[in-house]
């Protein structure tokens, strides 16, 4: 039986309802975007699950497909089910919970089309070239993923959509950089060929990382604290650019760049060396973190003061 397609779907999701199985699902991916969850409200919630389903499930069509032409396949039947989302004549129970959700937040279906192409992207793991290669990458497989979050999260200054798009950029840096050898097993690398070759890093030397036991070669180290610098300035763009206004609807995206954050500052103290330090965060440490952020927002909330509580995404 081919995982994920919309036959074998049927096997997992019986008795259960829509809203259900976003959330079996949800739950069951232990992602770190989850622990924000618990601080919307009922509805807020329902639309991140489905969201997040929505994600988790075309993800794992391009990781754990094997059969380029399948994978192809299956988000071919995801853009479908999409326009029958807007068309409100879903068949999946994702789709379902899709459709309630843009009939209650302000979601562009030409979103759900670049998430797509982002999949396609690592399905086809055809090597970046350019910068701009990257950046595009990210916008449709993280920054997107912000745009459709604010809108569950509520914000008036338009200014904000500017910072979910960077803030999903240093999110999905950091991804690159923590899961640089996992992805190497699936032969992709995101880190764009003209920066490695400025570097002078070849990809035999990315996958012969593991074989380093104290220290990464000098210019592996340099490539990788390259691009740590650039999710940290994304990072830092980010929360200049969250308007006050905005800043306690959007607190939950606060709590989610705060894990993150944290990954990052770890891999900074390794060196960037994943292969010999893999970067991990248990649950309990992240819901700390999550705590750490609701009780600084929190006084923020009742002061208004942002010079005693300035912005920030540093609660390791």
């Amino acid at each position: 039986m081919i995982p994920y397609s919309f036959d074998s779907y049927k096997q997992c999701s019986e008795n259960l309802s829509s809203e259900q199985y976003c959330k079996k699902k949800t739950r069951a991916s232990g992602s770190s975007f989850a622990y924000a969850f618990g601080f919307l409200s009922k509805k807020q919630c329902r639309a991140m699950m489905a969201l997040y389903a929505f994600c988790r499930e075309i993800d794992d069509i391009a990781d754990e497909i094997r059969d380029k032409n399948e994978a192809t396949r299956q988000i071919a039947e995801w853009r479908d089910e999409i326009d029958r989302v807007f068309q409100d004549q879903a068949s999946h129970p994702i789709g379902h919970e899709l459709c309630w959700a843009k009939q209650h937040f302000a979601w562009d279906k030409e979103l759900f089309y670049e998430m797509l192409d982002g999949m396609l992207t690592d399905i086809s793991a055809h090597a970046f070239v350019k910068e701009s290669d990257l950046s595009l990458y990210c916008y449709r497989v993280a920054g997107v993923v912000g745009l459709f979050t604010i809108e569950i999260f509520g914000y008036k200054h338009r200014q904000s959509r500017h910072f979910a798009t960077v803030l999903g950029e240093a999110l999905q840096l950091t991804n690159i950089l923590r899961d640089v050898e996992e992805d190497m097993q699936r032969q992709r690398i995101y880190l764009p060929q003209v920066a490695r070759s400025r570097f002078k890093v070849s990809d035999q030397d990315i996958y012969e990382g593991r074989k380093q036991h104290k220290k990464l070669p000098a210019n592996l180290e340099a490539l990788l604290t390259h691009y740590g610098y650039k999710a940290e300035t994304a990072y830092q763009k980010a929360l200049e650019l969250l308007p006050l206004e905005d800043r306690i609807s959007l607190r939950p995206a606060i709590m989610m760049a705060a894990i993150y954050y944290t990954y990052l500052k770890r891999m900074r103290s390794a060196q960037f060396n994943i292969w010999q330090h893999p970067c991990r965060i248990s649950p309990l440490r992240k819901m700390i973190i999550v705590w750490k952020v609701w009780r600084y927002e929190k006084s923020y909330a009742k002061s208004h003061n942002a010079e005693k509580f300035p912005l920030r995404v540093d609660f390791s």
